[in-house]
């Protein structure tokens, strides 16, 4: 939840990911800053995985979260910059 709140664009992801790949290339591609949680290379990685089970219903990889609020995952997240509304979100942030 701190990582969350202290950040605009928080993804929690794995190194290994297609999909995490797709979403952090995605902000990669439009020159947002982001922060993102490997939890593969995180000793918690598994507590992680709970946590955000139960505070966004699913424990798949990314979760991406966009000024405190889970927008889902890589295609969730896709889908929202081709419907326009992503930049809006971020831009909510500063």
């Amino acid at each position: 939840q701190d990582i969350i709140s202290h950040n605009c664009v928080v993804i929690f992801s794995k190194t290994k990911c297609p999909y995490c790949k797709m979403a952090k290339n995605l902000f990669e591609g439009l020159n947002v800053n982001y922060t993102a949680v490997e939890l593969d290379e995180n000793t918690n990685g598994r507590q992680f995985q709970d946590i955000l089970e139960q505070m966004t219903g699913g424990r798949t990889v990314p979760r991406v979260f966009i000024n405190g609020t889970c927008v889902g995952g890589a295609t969730d997240t896709q889908k929202l910059h081709e419907e326009g509304k992503l930049l809006s979100l971020i831009q909510q942030c500063q």
